[in-house]
C-alpha cells in the first residue's frame, strides 16, 4: 500500500489565481493540487488535497489523519498566525507536518511573522511560490524513506 500524504489549504486559498496575483501568482488552487498529486505520485505516494475556509473543518481533517496519513503538507493561510487550535490539533494527530507559504511571510506585515504551526512542524517553506508545495512533497519522500 502506498504511503499517503494530505495536502491542506486554509482560508482564501480557493481564491488563488484571482487574489493579489502580485503576491500569490496566477496559478489556481486546481493547478497547485494537480502539481501536488503528480509530485506525490512520482514518489510513489497517494495524495489527497483539501481546502476549507472553516477552521473547525480543518481541525476535523487533521484529527482524522491520525493513524491513517503518513504526512501533511499545509498552507494554513491566516490561521498560521492566529490558531492555537490548529497547533493543538497537530499535536493530537501525531502526524509529521510541513508548513508552506507561497509568499515570504517575513517580508510582509509584522503580524505575519509568528506561526503557531511552525512550533509543531518538521519544517517551513516560505516565499518560493507554489513551488514550495513540490519541495515539501520532495522532502517527505526523503523523510518517510528513512
Amino acid at each position: 500500500m502506498a504511503q499517503r500524504l494530505l495536502i491542506l489549504n486554509g482560508p482564501n486559498l480557493n481564491m488563488l489565481g484571482l487574489r493579489e496575483p502580485g503576491i500569490y501568482g496566477s496559478e489556481t488552487l486546481a493547478d497547485v493540487e494537480a502539481m501536488c498529486v503528480a509530485t506525490a505520485k512520482a514518489h510513489g505516494f497517494d495524495a489527497e488535497c483539501k481546502q476549507t475556509n472553516h477552521e473547525g473543518q480543518m481541525i476535523d481533517w487533521i484529527h482524522a489523519a491520525r493513524g491513517t496519513i503518513d504526512g501533511i503538507v499545509i498552507n494554513p493561510g491566516a490561521w498560521t498566525h492566529t490558531s492555537v487550535a490548529i497547533h493543538d490539533a497537530f499535536a493530537a494527530a501525531e502526524v509529521p507536518v510541513l508548513e508552506v507559504h507561497i509568499s515570504n511571510v517575513h517580508k510582509r506585515e509584522a503580524f505575519r511573522h509568528h506561526s503557531y504551526v511552525s512550533l509543531i512542524a518538521v519544517g517551513v517553506i516560505a516565499g518560493l511560490g507554489t513551488h514550495g508545495y513540490k519541495l515539501a512533497i520532495d522532502h517527505f519522500a526523503l523523510l518517510l524513506k528513512q
